[in-house]
């Protein structure tokens, strides 16, 4: 697994979002810097105190000029379940064949409770609108995400 760093240019893709409708990084990075979370499974502890905080503090973001874009290996149907479940205002894409993923290196080998498997590790981009990776979020706690994200805006 080789995780992509700063100043690299991050992959284009199209996903689904929560209702089913493809979005573009392309057509997202029009407008602003897109923050891009990847997180293993939707409506579970760590990945719900995440989504919160993001959604709880999606206008400061904005306010620096980034709109907020998660990606998991869920189906466009969880995904709708858990944005309604927890009022979440930024969009959800599923990655179900977890190729983007893979292409931001943030698929790969994860241990839990004694098992081996693979999966989403949880890494955060930040995408300058040229498309390069201007910051990599790779050591923060769930519940913290969105302070480490915010400080770095400063």
């Amino acid at each position: 697994m080789k995780t992509l760093a700063v100043g690299d240019s991050a992959p284009m893709f199209t996903l689904p979002d929560q209702e089913g409708n493809p979005v573009s990084l392309q057509s997202l990075l029009k407008s602003a810097r897109v923050l891009v979370y990847f997180y293993p499974k939707a409506m579970t502890p760590g990945c719900t105190v995440q989504a919160q905080n993001l959604r709880d503090y999606r206008d400061a973001l904005a306010e620096k000029g980034v709109t907020v874009v998660g990606i998991s290996p869920d189906a466009p149907k969880r995904l709708a379940k858990f944005t309604e479940r927890d009022s979440l205002n930024f969009t959800l894409l599923a990655d179900e064949d977890h190729k983007v993923a893979d292409s931001f290196g943030v698929w790969g080998p994860k241990k839990f409770m004694g098992r081996e498997y693979d999966g989403i590790h949880r890494i955060s981009f930040l995408i300058n609108k040229d498309g390069k990776i201007g910051q990599v979020f790779d050591k923060f706690k769930t519940k913290d995400h969105h302070e480490v994200v915010l400080a770095s805006l400063d």
